[in-house]
């Protein structure tokens, strides 16, 4: 029997909100989430996002990991090839479903950048190489707040990838008759 989107995205939901409640590092949490709902295996993705963790290296100071892991799934799936790495404008669809969910995450939270959205979500920025700061964050209910943000960044990846296989889809079909 065929999922339903919504269940789906409920789905790509769930998984990534509790791989980051579990394993944290928002950018690997929300691919995993994207991944395993679509049933993709791609380690080398996975750990490509690793270091996108809190902004960057757990800085604050770069935009939402989770953001991050989206984009890096969208980009797998649609992005420019290395034969095409002369082509300028290979790079495009990736960048425009990317551009996307960038635009749909700063409507829903009014930033992307990791600092200002944790100011946000629980009152302040913490430095989670601090074991002080991380005994704070998780105290302050970090985990389950960020866990949220993660599990709808997987959420939003995971439609846009679905509308454009479906855009492709329905391109091929229109190219057959």
């Amino acid at each position: 029997m065929e999922r339903s989107v919504d269940e789906i995205l409920n789905r790509a939901f769930e998984s990534a909100k509790q791989h980051e409640l579990k394993s944290g590092g928002c950018p690997q949490c929300t691919i995993a989430g994207i991944f395993e709902t679509l049933g993709i295996e791609n380690d080398d993705v996975f750990r490509a996002a690793t270091g996108f963790a809190d902004g960057v290296g757990l800085t604050g100071d770069g935009h939402c990991g989770a953001l991050s892991g989206g984009t890096m799934a969208i980009s797998y799936l649609f992005g420019r090839e290395k034969e095409d790495f002369g082509n300028i404008m290979k790079q495009l669809r990736a960048c425009i479903l990317s551009k996307k969910l960038h635009d749909q995450f700063v409507e829903k939270y009014g930033t992307c950048r990791c600092a200002d959205i944790q100011t946000k979500l629980v009152g302040r920025f913490f430095n989670l190489y601090e074991p002080t700061e991380m005994e704070a964050a998780l105290k302050a209910g970090m985990p389950d707040k960020c866990s949220t943000i993660i599990g709808e960044i997987a959420k939003m990846a995971t439609k846009i990838i679905l509308e454009e296989r479906e855009r492709e889809a329905q391109k091929e079909k229109e190219g057959k008759s």
